[in-house]
């Protein structure tokens, strides 16, 4: 027996001897053969790249239309247009359109009922931070059963959409055909008819609304104030009359002498 654990403990001695020089052995064929596989196969990495970069870009989209669109305009009401229910009479309604943006953004207003209702303006360009209210107009027809449609939902729908627009452009409808990528669907406005008989908070806010409009309308009506004659100088005046009259006059000159 003491004999026999002799040679085992040799033969373990041995073997431990070897398995270093076995470990590095096999350590420099595995890296070898790893860089003969990526020398041999050039193609495989750049098709890998290309690949990984189309994934890449398809999550980034999946991504964004994943995420909820960043408003530009700020609407109030914000959900739904009230008008008073006057059947067979054209009706008014208001909405307040704010850029909360910091750059200039036009909107634009589209509707399901273009033959009944339109819109004061339609469009516009609006500068960061500036508000208006708009006036909506339209046409309530008398019910079939006879019934009140009160606070209730017509078929009748708004839509509100925004673009990103340059300093200094003027407003044009085409713009929303030619940059449709970057339109922005604002809110779908639903129609509300109110009571005229019932008092409410959204019919007063409504009259509010209605009257602030009317007033800013009457102040773009009226002519620019007259501040006088033009003062050049140190308190020279210059008539605007004689002005014009005077270049009339070298005109002539001009071609009096061109006709000689």
């Amino acid at each position: 027996m003491a004999i026999a654990d002799r040679h085992k403990s040799l033969s373990e001695a041995k073997l431990w001897k070897l398995c270093p020089f076995w470990q590095s052995g096999t350590a420099s064929s595995s890296s070898s053969s790893t860089q003969n596989l990526h020398s041999q196969n050039p193609s495989n990495q750049n098709g890998g790249v290309t690949s990984n970069n189309r994934a890449s870009k398809t999550v980034s989209s999946v991504a964004r239309s994943l995420f909820p669109t960043r408003r530009r305009l700020r609407l109030d009401p914000t959900n739904s247009l009230y008008f008073p229910y006057e059947p067979g009479k054209q009706v008014r309604s208001a909405i307040r359109i704010k850029n909360t943006s910091r750059s200039h953004v036009a909107f634009k207003f589209q509707t399901t009922a273009p033959k009944s209702c339109y819109m004061r303006p339609p469009g516009g360009i609006l500068a960061p931070r500036e508000s208006l209210i708009a006036t909506v107009f339209k046409f309530v027809e008398h019910p079939e059963n006879n019934e009140k449609q009160v606070d209730q939902k017509s078929k009748g729908k708004f839509k509100i959409m925004s673009l990103k627009v340059k300093e200094g452009m003027d407003y044009i409808p085409e713009l929303f055909d030619e940059q449709k990528d970057q339109v922005t669907v604002e809110q779908i406005l639903h129609v509300v008819f109110l009571d005229l008989e019932r008092s409410s908070r959204a019919l007063e806010k409504l009259k509010r609304q209605l009257a602030e409009a009317d007033a800013s309308l009457e102040t773009r009506k009226k002519p620019l104030a007259d501040t006088g004659p033009r003062v050049v100088g140190e308190g020279l005046v210059i008539d605007e009359w004689k002005e014009r009259r005077e270049k009339y006059l070298a005109l002539q000159q001009v071609e009096a002498i061109d006709s000689v």
